[in-house]
């Protein structure tokens, strides 16, 4: 079997990509899957800097946490060429390969999504990250288009097609949404139903905004390791919650 391609990708930085990634990648190490990860932020390197924390986390506690097999892309000549290369030698060896992709329009973001079987869309969930996705009349609240990101992936889509590709599978999170009911927050429930039926992707469960996904960078954790290794790592229910969220968005995504 041939291993599934998840890419998490965003035009805009600072949605939280590396941060998803390493809880997906986790989540289907610990169902036991075999997962390789490719970093193509090779300038900022966020998850592989994720990674050598956890790495490093495990070596000064002496114990053992499931660890990814990585690639980094970094000082590249021709990166695209270098990435086919790399699905080419892993796809036959990986239940699951997950490419988190730079917040920027590059040719090689563009290849990781015609490579994709599924892409993962993380947003920040407010009126100004939405443009990413559309653009927003804002007497009507109503979609007046698709943005510059999402016409690079209907092109994408096109080429796929014409390459008999079979159809990318397009999911879009709310992350650091706010626990609270404001105005900002009823405006965007409102508008995802519609931007999904008519940009063609699917709407996963949400990811709350908690403090606790910041701290675990440091020392390489994700909320999947918490009760695990003998960590001993005291659990609240804002905890407990933002585990089962990570646990449920996973579910959304078909493996198989």
């Amino acid at each position: 079997m041939r291993a599934k391609i998840v890419v998490i990708g965003n035009e805009k930085g600072g949605t939280g990509k590396s941060t998803l990634a390493m809880h997906l990648a986790v989540l289907w190490l610990r169902q036991g899957k075999k997962v390789v990860t490719m970093d193509l932020d090779g300038r900022q390197g966020t998850l592989s800097k994720y990674l050598e924390n956890r790495k490093a986390f495990a070596t000064r506690r002496q114990i053992d946490l499931p660890m990814p097999e990585h690639v980094r892309m970094s000082n590249i000549s021709n990166e695209v060429l270098f990435l086919r290369a790399q699905l080419d030698r892993l796809r036959n060896d990986f239940d699951v390969i997950i490419l988190d992709t730079p917040g920027a329009d590059t040719a090689l973001s563009s290849e990781a999504i015609f490579q994709a079987d599924l892409l993962v869309t993380p947003i920040n969930d407010s009126l100004v990250d939405l443009d990413v996705l559309a653009s927003i009349d804002p007497q009507s609240m109503t979609l007046r288009g698709p943005s510059h990101y999402t016409e690079r992936l209907f092109s994408v889509s096109q080429k796929r097609n014409l390459m008999q590709k079979t159809p990318l599978r397009w999911y879009v999170v709310r992350n650091r949404m706010s626990p609270f009911k404001n105005k900002n927050r009823q405006a965007i429930d409102a508008l995802m139903p519609q931007l999904a039926s008519k940009l063609k992707f699917t709407l996963l469960p949400n990811l709350t905004e908690r403090i606790i996904f910041r701290e675990l960078f440091l020392n390489g954790l994700t909320m999947l390791d918490l009760r695990e290794n003998g960590l001993h790592y005291p659990l609240s229910m804002s905890h407990l919650a933002a585990r089962q969220e990570v646990r449920a968005l996973a579910c959304q995504l078909p493996l198989t």
